[in-house]
């Protein structure tokens, strides 16, 4: 499957020591009751002679059947089913010590290493740990303690590492086959790691989920004509075969599936790689100018042929063409002066006319925010607003491509390959997607409130001196500190463009006496460019000399009009 589907090459690795575990074939039960006791009365026979049982159940309401079953033939065990989390670990270390039991779920299958004897250094920290010894409240201690605990603990698990391997080595019993025979596999690999010895086995009943879906009928038919009671079990090779070719069934329909899911995820990879490209240019930095010129290019484009797809001049609806593009940047050009420079006007004309206005005006928009925020502004604010836009583009696109997959596969009623048409209709969706990307990020450039460098308070008003500190000197040095008084070691702070929106700096929100408000540059209805926003007097004014809890207080008040006035 990997070489065919996923085209990756796959190495088998040879065990280390030769395997000598002993694969017994499964046993199947009539009714799952019969299957359990058989199972407890297995369990008692190998705990007797003081073999390690581990057992494997398939949900932890099995586990949990068994562990009350053991408990009225009074057999000690562990129960290791995701409900005892701090005792995890000891659990696995004692698994393999003599007359140990261990009822388990999946999650004891790969990666569960099983010491025969038990493992040495988890033993000996508990040992230490009853002694009240802690590696965190006494280390030192711990630490001084350990090594002869261990050499101790090491010693006893090698003793009864020889007694358990006499006994057989480690059991596994399975309770129940998995649908996946890699599963089965791995609980049977937990027994005879590093060529120690030994068993394991599988109890089955009819009534288990696998025997239920494939050919259950036909054994029970066999257990009723021989007049089988329920206790017996029925092992036959025949009957294992006919399970390894159950599981194989189930495999194919999973191989299957992932196969399916491969061809839809293709989909997504392809746009994943446009998407994530073009993100890797915007995080390293690179000049995006022209790349929001051809977005500008683009947007017009699309508005252009919205209206003029066909016809003559006169047909087109200029109005809400104009109406569409005054809502995008402000135009200074109008229908009338196109017109009239074209007799025969063509939607190539109107859009080149259109184009060249709006590099115009993105050339005025570059000027104005770089005299705001200083030289190199604007390439911030194509980065800033370009991530921002497609980032959240990219989410809204994944859930509408999960929605359509999800219903995609009705269109098998219709005569239609659903991969074909997820492939389509996913196409269309990102192209959607791209346009809508360009038309919002060419507006945000426009239209985005940026506001203006203001430079730092002057050092002495920058924090109040108390009169008792100001004969030495010492309360002032601070205060320079914190006006950035243009030390020589003192760094520039790069511009950094401030979208409408986001946090403000507080030493922002200060303007300089004799400095504009901060200003909105924005599309006025008649198509030129509006001027709104900035502070008003009275807020001005309270601002310049204040302390910053009086300028927010009025910042905040003066948020609440505008809310009131909104209203």
């Amino acid at each position: 499957e990997f070489q065919q589907t996923y085209k990756l090459g796959v190495v088998p690795i040879p065990t280390n020591k030769p395997m000598i575990r002993k694969d017994m074939p499964d046993l199947i039960y009539k009714t799952e009751e019969a299957k359990f006791e058989a199972v407890a009365d297995d369990i008692a026979e190998r705990h007797a002679k003081g073999q390690p049982v581990l057992v494997g159940t398939t949900s932890v309401e099995r586990s949990e059947y068994l562990s009350k079953l053991l408990l009225k033939r009074g057999i000690p065990h562990e129960v290791l089913n995701a409900k005892h989390h701090e005792r995890e670990a000891l659990i696995v270390a004692k698994a393999g010590k003599k007359g140990a039991v261990t009822v388990a779920t999946n999650m004891a299958g790969r990666g569960t290493d099983i010491v025969l004897g038990g493992n040495p250094e988890i033993l000996a920290d508990q040992a230490l740990r009853e002694r009240g010894l802690d590696p965190v409240e006494t280390p030192e201690e711990y630490e001084a303690a350990y090594p002869a605990e261990h050499e101790k603990a090491i010693a006893e698990s090698k003793r009864e590492a020889e007694e358990v391997i006499k006994a057989g080595g480690l059991y596994v019993l399975g309770t129940e086959r998995h649908e996946s025979r890699r599963i089965d596999n791995q609980l049977r690999g937990r027994s005879g790691r590093q060529g120690d010895p030994g068993e394991s086995r599988f109890y089955l009943s009819l009534q288990d989920e696998l025997m239920r879906r494939f050919n259950a009928s036909m054994v029970e038919r066999v257990m009723t004509t021989m007049r089988l009671p329920d206790d017996q079990p029925i092992e036959a090779k025949m009957v294992t075969r006919a399970i390894k070719s159950a599981q194989a069934q189930v495999e194919q329909m999973n191989m299957e599936i992932r196969k399916n899911v491969l061809k839809y995820d293709e989909v997504m990879n392809q746009q994943r790689k446009v998407v994530y490209a073009e993100r890797r240019r915007v995080l390293e930095g690179e000049d995006l100018r022209e790349q929001c010129l051809h977005m500008i290019h683009d947007v017009i484009t699309d508005y252009v042929e919205e209206v003029a797809a066909e016809g003559y001049a006169e047909d087109w609806d200029h109005e809400k063409l104009w109406t569409n593009l005054r809502t995008l940047y402000p135009v200074s050009v109008t229908w009338d002066e196109i017109e009239s420079s074209h007799p025969d006007l063509t939607k190539e004309q109107l859009r080149d006319a259109l184009v060249e206005d709006a590099r115009k005006a993105y050339e005025r928009r570059e000027a104005e925010i770089d005299s705001k925020r200083g030289e190199g502004a604007m390439r911030e604010l194509e980065r800033h607003v370009v991530l921002m836009v497609l980032d959240r583009k990219w989410r809204e696109h994944l859930y509408e491509m999960d929605y359509l997959k999800e219903g995609i596969s009705l269109r098998a009623y219709a005569q239609k390959d659903p991969v074909i048409e997820y492939q389509r209709e996913g196409y269309d969706m990102f192209q959607a997607m791209l346009d809508s990307l360009k038309e919002e990020v060419v507006g945000i450039l426009f239209n985005a409130q940026v506001e203006p460098v203001e430079p730092e308070a002057p050092a002495e008003a920058a924090t109040e001196v108390p009169a008792a500190a100001r004969g030495n000197g010492r309360a002032e040095r601070p205060a320079r500190r914190q006006g950035g008084g243009g030390g020589r070691h003192a760094k520039p702070v790069p511009p950094q463009p401030v979208i409408e929106g986001q946090a403000v700096p507080a030493a922002l929100r200060r303007p300089p006496a004799g400095a504009a408000g901060l200003t909105y540059s924005g599309p006025a209805e008649g198509g030129g460019v509006a001027r709104s926003g900035g502070n008003s007097q009275p807020n001005r004014a309270a601002q310049q000399g204040a302390s910053r809890r009086e300028r927010r207080a009025a910042a905040r008040a003066q948020a609440k009009k505008a809310k009131k006035a909104r209203r």
